[in-house]
């Protein structure tokens, strides 16, 4: 993580929320913007938000090919549609947070406009993180996520079995629900509901975690994030299910192997100066805010 100056001249706004906050939200930047000089585009994900048709919004492809900085307004899960979206493609993204976690968006609506000013005179932080990218036999696109990639039955209390191999070197076969394959920042997302380990982001590391395995001696495997991770279906006539962040759902019958590795395209995430992943961890997964003098 580091410190850099950069000038923005034009800013998209995007939303996955229906909150009409994320309108009003959008207001505000866009007047704080307006007063630097600065482009504001709203991402066509604000058209579906019902009280303002009125509003001029812009194609996702328009917006990449003309913001220098995006901002997330909503939950985690804004800043993961935004990030594979336009952080994918170089731009770098700010998050708002609308949500309850936040892990990715750190910046409260209460702290908008002394934040937001702090980013534009280039007080900031600069976060590198990395997509997973995911090859599927007989697919022709890749397909991205910087949380998580979950192979799984598709149906409640239904075990698959895969053969998992890291750079060709075969590892197990394993029976489970599951097996969720996560960067960094997505250890303290689905990961973690499943006992995965906190794994911080600065770590060049992929963690691979069976869902209920159908063994007692099963446990968290954390690799370098340069290895290839193969993941081969047993049984071509059993149905899995493939989700990306939780989003994105590829049926895989009859599609029996999975290619993951660490994606050359490269999230920038903007986070104020104060920005702590520690102090993060305390206020939204309730560690012990005390501390004992000796």
């Amino acid at each position: 993580m580091s410190v850099k100056k950069k000038v923005f001249k034009t800013v998209g706004l995007f939303t996955s929320s229906s909150n009409q906050n994320a309108y009003s939200i959008g207001e505000q930047i866009e007047e704080i913007l307006s007063y630097r000089d600065i482009t504001v585009l709203y991402d066509s994900s604000f058209s579906s938000l019902r009280k303002i048709n009125k509003l001029k919004t812009h194609s996702k492809k328009y917006i990449s090919d003309t913001a220098d900085l995006v901002i997330a307004i909503g939950g985690d899960g804004a800043m993961l549609g935004c990030s594979r979206e336009y952080g994918s493609q170089n731009i770098p993204i700010l998050g708002i947070n609308l949500g309850k976690l936040g892990f990715l968006t750190d910046i409260a609506p209460d702290e908008i406009t002394s934040k937001l000013l702090e980013v534009l005179d280039g007080k900031y932080l600069v976060d590198k993180r990395f997509f997973l990218e995911t090859k599927i036999n007989n697919k022709k696109r890749n397909f991205l996520a910087l949380n998580e990639v979950v192979i799984h039955s598709g149906t409640i209390a239904k075990l698959i079995e895969f053969d998992l191999f890291i750079d060709k070197k075969f590892v197990y076969r394993q029976k489970a629900d599951g097996l969720i394959i996560n960067s960094p920042t997505g250890s303290t997302a689905y990961s973690l509901s499943g006992g995965g380990p906190i794994v911080h982001p600065s770590l060049d590391a992929i963690t691979l975690l069976p869902m209920f395995p159908h063994s007692l001696s099963s446990s968290p495997l954390i690799i370098n994030a340069n290895s290839s991770v193969q993941v081969s279906l047993v049984d071509r006539s059993s149905a899995a299910q493939l989700s990306f962040d939780s989003h994105n759902f590829i049926n895989l019958e009859g599609q029996n192997e999975i290619n993951i590795c660490k994606s050359k395209s490269m999230l920038e995430l903007l986070h104020p100066l104060d920005h702590d992943f520690y102090d993060g961890c305390r206020n939204k997964l309730g560690w012990s805010s005390s501390i004992t003098k000796p």
